[in-house]
C-alpha cells in the first residue's frame, strides 16, 4: 500500500505557489498563507485516509470516539468537539456505522437520544493510522517550539474574533 506523506510534496513559498509577489499587506499574506496551508494539509490528510476508506471528518469523529475511553457520547457532543463546525456528526455517525467502526445504542434516560461508542474495528484501524499520523506530523518541519509558538499565534487569531 502506497502511503503518501508531506515528503512526496514539493514545498514552496506561498508567492510561488499562488504565483503573487505582491500583497496588500503582511497580514494580507498571512491570512492567504493560513487558507492556502489549511488547504494543503486537508488534502494530505484526505489522500492519507482514502486508503483507509475513511474522511478526515470520520477520522475526527473516531479520535473525539476515542477520547472517551468506552464511554458513550452524544451526537450533539460530538458535533460540538468537531474540528469542522459544518461537518454533519449524524451523517458521519451513519457512514462509520455502516463500515463498522462505531457503534450506536437508544439512551436510556432519554428515548430520542442515541450514544455512540467506538467499536472494536474503530479502535484497530486509528491504531494502524497512529503511526502514520506521528509520521505526517514529524515532517511539518517545525521543531516543537515553533509547534507551540504557531499554536498560541493561531490561538491568539482567534480570541476576541
Amino acid at each position: 500500500m502506497y502511503i503518501h506523506t508531506f515528503a512526496n510534496c514539493k514545498m514552496s513559498t506561498l508567492e510561488e505557489e499562488i504565483q503573487q509577489s505582491v500583497f496588500t499587506s503582511h497580514k494580507q499574506k498571512a491570512i492567504l498563507n493560513i487558507v492556502f496551508t489549511a488547504n494543503w494539509l486537508k488534502a494530505s490528510q484526505i489522500r492519507l485516509f482514502k486508503q483507509f476508506g475513511i474522511s478526515p471528518e470520520q477520522y475526527n469523529v473516531l479520535r473525539i470516539l476515542r477520547g472517551q475511553k468506552g464511554n458513550a457520547i452524544g451526537i450533539n457532543k460530538i458535533q460540538d468537539r468537531m474540528l469542522d463546525k459544518n461537518s454533519n456528526a449524524s451523517r458521519l455517525v451513519d457512514k462509520l456505522k455502516e463500515k463498522q467502526l462505531v457503534n450506536r445504542v437508544g439512551c436510556k434516560e432519554d428515548r430520542r437520544q442515541v450514544e455512540i461508542f467506538i467499536s472494536n474495528a474503530g479502535m484497530e484501524l486509528l491504531a494502524s493510522l497512529d503511526d502514520l499520523i506521528t509520521i505526517q506530523e514529524n515532517k511539518l518541519n517545525l521543531s516543537n517550539h515553533e509547534a507551540e509558538t504557531l499554536n498560541q499565534l493561531l490561538n491568539k487569531l482567534r480570541i476576541n474574533n
